[in-house]
């Protein structure tokens, strides 16, 4: 379920990189609107830019030029203190790399964001959490006494614990096999869908794309197709 008022607005979004003599065009004039609660796969070949724009839409990333508003929040002016501050609890974020912290237990991997934000009740919410993704049993554990799957359920997790309006996920089942990967996207889907968060899904695989209410395909850094797709994810996360 989509409303009127979106949930990311970008016009003519730009990212340069590289030296002033020797400049390299990331993102080349991005205009787009994202709803509140829409899901939306975004394709393109490797070098096109989806994992810039990522970055930049998630605030992980300055844009160059352009205008940005993120879950009500103008990120066009924010330095990097300014971005790391809009993200908490606005925005939960999923990587192909879990980037768990070794030294932490499952549990404490999903409290810590929440703690960082002020929470008084990040320790329940973080068992909660995991008891929603199936590691219950697991809450003590460490990354390295997980498996890939486990550790991207931690991961997913730790994005939706806080409730945040948005989820990014960047290649979510890149480090997984076919089947793991199937489940993790099951599951990405069904706590998305309960939390009514809008997500964005950089993925090079068709069939996740399809499963999408939206597709967004990318190439040398524009936006060159945005279509709706015939299954609305509400549907497939069925």
């Amino acid at each position: 379920m989509t409303n009127h008022s979106p949930a990311i607005s970008a016009r003519n979004l730009t990212l340069t990189l590289g030296s002033a003599d020797a400049p390299v065009d990331i993102l080349r004039g991005i205009d787009l609107d994202i709803e509140q609660g829409e899901v939306v796969a975004l394709l393109g070949p490797s070098g096109s830019g989806k994992s810039s724009l990522m970055a930049v839409l998630s605030g992980l990333e300055r844009a160059t030029g352009g205008t940005l508003t993120v879950a009500g929040q103008d990120f066009t002016n924010l330095n990097e203190d300014g971005l790391a501050a809009a993200r908490r609890g606005r925005i939960g974020i999923v990587l192909q790399a879990f980037h768990l912290l070794p030294t932490m237990t499952a549990a404490e991997n999903v409290a810590t964001p929440m703690e960082l934000a002020g929470a008084d009740d990040a320790t329940p919410r973080s068992i909660a959490e995991l008891e929603a993704v199936g590691l219950g049993h697991r809450t003590g554990h460490y990354p390295t006494q997980l498996s890939g799957g486990e550790q991207q359920r931690v991961a997913i997790a730790r994005a939706t614990a806080p409730r945040p309006a948005l989820i990014f996920a960047d290649e979510p089942t890149g480090n997984l096999d076919v089947h793991t990967g199937e489940e993790i996207v099951e599951l990405l889907f069904a706590r998305r869908a309960e939390t009514g968060a809008t997500l964005l899904i950089i993925t090079h695989d068709p069939g996740l794309a399809e499963q999408c209410e939206r597709v967004l395909t990318m190439a040398d850094g524009v936006i060159v197709s945005d279509t709706k797709t015939a299954t609305p994810a509400t549907e497939a996360a069925e």
